[in-house]
């Protein structure tokens, strides 16, 4: 037979293989793996602090450092995961190995619940009314901490490649543009993670809250199973990409170039004499631009010193740790400079940090809606969620049209003023939340619940919409932001960098909320207060303590924080897209 003949139906049937793979429908099983995940991480974080210290006996403190330092770990472990699936093993086995370490980690979970023998028990004193104090012994702090360690690898493992994989499936999967398809899965990802956490705090809390522990716990493990069976399942559909050089591989390789050439001396601006390298480009005009000239100690990183040393016949760096791009060069710059923006930002996440204190508060308040109807208080950041789904429609089809046709022409509110903002509102939302413990601890007080921390104030927790509202708007304008302000400053080819940064400022953020607060108990346990022996303002007695002197504290740091944003918003100059307009406007005026 004529081998030619054959040529077509070989080249046809190798397409038909490769379109095999991937494609619309290996995405529902991303989608359905990556939000049960969510919704077993959220809704077991959002009552994580009154399990550990109703059932292990943790000081109010200690219990929020260990929330601070979970929540900072499942944020930060998706960079570490990023970095192995983009460079070594790739994003479905990271995927699979998050799914199985995730289900391993509750398991553990569940068995603290389960066994009793695995938490403390409490215990009667013959010669007192009050029940003794829990107290967990070593190695059931460690079973404990194991679970939770388990579960922050196995989250951060799944959340740092299921988006990216989703994409995965869609590229030469479809006729429909790359952007449009990015914006589909995109779109989907976050109303799935929308979804995943509306039925953590209300869904996983309730059966906490109603059906105990130990169910609440079970749960959790049955949605694991089910997420890593709809993962591994659909493997045959998937399309899996090998790993391959990882951007921020790229950036270390300019910091430890810079350092090891940094005898080299850098000629003055104007001069030629230097020859740096540059990647292979048809635009002769990107090939012969130079390095900008701010930070310019990272410019020796892409100097050719010794260009028969240096570059390969095809003109790649023989030692990329010794020689970089200037692309490289210029990214790392960009990202140096978007530091100071993000960190303000991270600092305004710390009083978003605060929701386990939080529940501390609204567990002994009344939460009734109506006398039959009563929100778990682990539920209740659904209005938090709920001003944020309302608020961002009204801002952009109600308030941005309507100041528009007042003015006679489209407006809208600069990036960094609305950064700033948000800042602004959570200093408000912290300041209000200062008050309202203020009103009811004094309450608490007047009832005579003084020894009873536990005891139910005659207060509404509905007081705290006062905090909701406000944080609900500083989140529209500062945490939406943040992710528009970085994917626009950077490099487009540092699109996984953009928007990973968001991520890391909460895990630096936890970090930061648990040193406050331990140095918040470390002053304050030492003196006194009203005469009584030293007590901290956040000791275990919510209503002998003053968290409301804490809240104010948070309040004045948040104010701090706004004055160093707005000298890091100038000393930043103005934005891509301000520029842009500005060119557009002063070729109109001319």
């Amino acid at each position: 037979m004529d081998s030619s003949r054959l040529e077509p139906f070989l080249v046809n049937s190798c397409n038909n293989n490769h379109l095999a793979k991937g494609g619309f429908r290996a995405l529902p099983f991303i989608i359905v793996t990556d939000g049960m995940e969510k919704v077993v991480t959220y809704g077991l974080g959002a009552s994580m602090i009154l399990y550990l210290t109703r059932e292990y006996g943790l000081e109010n403190a200690d219990g929020a450092q260990v929330m601070f330092i979970w929540t900072a770990a499942i944020n930060f472990t998706p960079v570490l995961a990023a970095f192995l699936a983009d460079s070594y093993v790739g994003r479905y086995w990271m995927i699979g190995f998050g799914s199985i370490t995730s289900i391993l980690g509750n398991v553990l979970l569940w068995l603290t619940a389960a066994i009793p023998e695995a938490r403390p028990q409490p215990c009667v004193d013959p010669d007192s009314t009050d029940s003794c104090r829990l107290r967990a012994t070593t190695p059931q702090l460690l079973f404990l901490y194991a679970a939770l360690g388990l579960i922050s690898i196995g989250s951060g493992s799944m959340r740092s490649s299921c988006m990216a994989f989703g994409a995965d499936q869609m590229m030469g999967n479809t006729k429909r543009s790359t952007s449009r398809v990015l914006e589909s899965i995109f779109s989907w990802y976050y109303i799935s993670t929308s979804i995943s956490i509306l039925l953590a705090i209300t869904v996983i809390v309730y059966i906490q809250d109603s059906a105990g522990w130990s169910a609440g716990f079970g749960v959790c493990v049955v949605l694991m199973v089910l997420s890593a069976l709809s993962f591994f399942l659909a493997s045959p559909f998937y399309v899996k990409p090998a790993a391959k050089a990882s951007l921020v591989t790229e950036l270390a390789q300019v910091v430890v170039a810079a350092w090891t050439k940094r005898s080299i001396k850098l000629q003055p601006p104007q001069s030629t004499t230097l020859a740096y390298h540059h990647h292979h480009h048809s635009n002769a005009a990107i090939m012969n631009s130079e390095p900008t000239e701010n930070l310019r100690f990272l410019n020796k990183a892409c100097i050719i010193q010794h260009p028969e040393q240096d570059l390969t016949q095809e003109g790649k760096p023989t030692n990329p740790w010794r020689l970089c791009t200037v692309e490289q060069v210029e990214d790392l710059k960009s990202v140096i400079r978007v530091i100071p923006i993000w960190s303000a930002g991270m600092l305004m996440s710390v009083t978003a940090c605060q929701q386990s204190i939080q529940l501390l508060q609204l567990a002994t308040m009344d939460r009734h809606i109506t006398p039959e109807i009563e929100i778990p208080a682990g539920s209740f950041s659904i209005f938090l969620m709920l001003t944020l789904l309302i608020w961002v429609p009204f801002y952009d089809r109600v308030i941005i049209p309507l100041a528009s046709t007042l003015r006679g022409r489209p407006i809208s509110l600069p990036l960094k003023k609305r950064l700033g903002l948000g800042i602004l509102l959570s200093s408000v939302s912290m300041a209000a939340l200062g008050l309202v413990e203020s009103i009811r601890r004094a309450r608490a007080l007047d009832e005579g619940l003084s020894n009873d921390p536990n005891g139910i104030v005659d207060m509404s927790a509905m007081w705290f919409l006062l905090y909701y509202v406000p944080f609900g708007v500083a989140e529209a304008f500062n945490y939406i932001g943040q992710n528009e302000f970085y994917y626009s400053e950077l490099p487009k080819s540092m699109a996984s960098i953009s928007t990973t940064l968001y991520q890391m400022g909460l895990s630096v953020s936890n970090l930061v909320a648990s040193l406050v607060l331990s140095m918040v108990d470390h002053a304050t346990r030492g003196g006194g207060d009203g005469g009584e022996e030293g007590r901290s303002w956040v000791g275990s007695n919510i209503n002998k303590g003053h968290y409301d002197y804490y809240y104010w504290v948070l309040a004045c740091l948040c104010v701090g924080n706004f004055v160093y944003y707005v000298a890091c918003s100038k000393g930043y100059g103005p934005c891509k897209g301000e520029v842009i307009m500005e060119e557009l406007d002063g070729g109109e005026n001319q």
